[in-house]
């Protein structure tokens, strides 16, 4: 199951900089996870400073 950024992303990209995968790249409004490329590891999730990053249902 990979993760997903959800509204309550600020673009600090610090999720971006831990991914060991490199699956997460600035969209538009924040940053977007590329869930074919997510290993699942939860790296970013733990490292996210406002828990905008969840699981994908």
């Amino acid at each position: 199951m990979a993760y997903k950024i959800t509204s309550s992303c600020v673009s600090c990209g610090s999720c971006a900089d831990v991914c060991p995968a490199g699956a997460i790249s600035q969209g538009d409004e924040s940053y977007v996870i590329d869930a074919s490329a997510c290993l699942d590891c939860g790296s970013c999730s733990d490292t996210c400073p406002n828990g905008a990053i969840v699981p994908a249902e």
